[in-house]
């Protein structure tokens, strides 16, 4: 008789308790802009958490109080489909999501910690609330340098203007005017 092995599969590898503070690189490329604000979706947080998206929109929805809307909010339809290719979430009729995902700021994320109460909810929040302060530590760094760019250019178009007078003074000097030349002898008187 021959032995049946099980077919292998390649499946998306999940995050474990023990890779987390090494993972803050893959939860930084979780993290978009909407409604410019820094944002995680349900999918990926699910996803983080270990759990499916419906457990964590319903615990949320069942602790809606600690939930205000500057916490979480959803995606209108629009915005849904501006980030669809961000998020990989699937169109409608293919099997996909029925209603536009919901986003969660950082202090929502942060709120999730007390509605999952588990040991992995734990880590995935230390290392997600970690990932926010990195992007948010290289934005004001970008911000910084944008700023120093700036007047960089500014400087630097003084400085041709400057440049451009002294070159018309030296060309002034190096080349006096031409005066009209003076015909030698006897003008006729018309």
């Amino acid at each position: 008789m021959k032995s049946k092995t099980p077919a292998k599969t390649t499946k998306k590898p999940k995050l474990t308790a023990s890779k987390l503070p090494a993972q803050v690189q893959l939860i930084e490329r979780r993290i978009y802009f909407a409604r410019s604000q820094k944002v995680m979706s349900d999918l990926d947080l699910a996803e983080l958490y270990g759990v499916e998206t419906r457990v964590l929109i319903q615990a949320v929805k069942r602790n809606s109080d600690r939930f205000p809307e500057d916490f979480i909010f959803q995606l209108t339809p629009d915005e849904a489909e501006s980030l669809r290719s961000q998020f990989v979430i699937s169109n409608v009729g293919r099997g996909g999501r029925r209603y536009s995902p919901y986003v969660f700021t950082e202090q929502g994320v942060a709120m999730l910690s007390s509605v999952l109460n588990s040991k992995r909810a734990i880590q995935v929040n230390i290392a997600i609330m970690r990932a926010f302060v990195k992007l948010r530590d290289y934005l004001s760094t970008h911000k910084e340098l944008a700023h120093q760019l700036e007047q960089t250019q500014r400087t630097q178009k003084e400085h041709t203007g400057h440049i451009n007078a002294i070159w018309k003074a030296i060309q002034q000097l190096i080349e006096p005017p031409l005066k009209p030349k003076s015909r030698i002898g006897f003008g006729v008187a018309q």
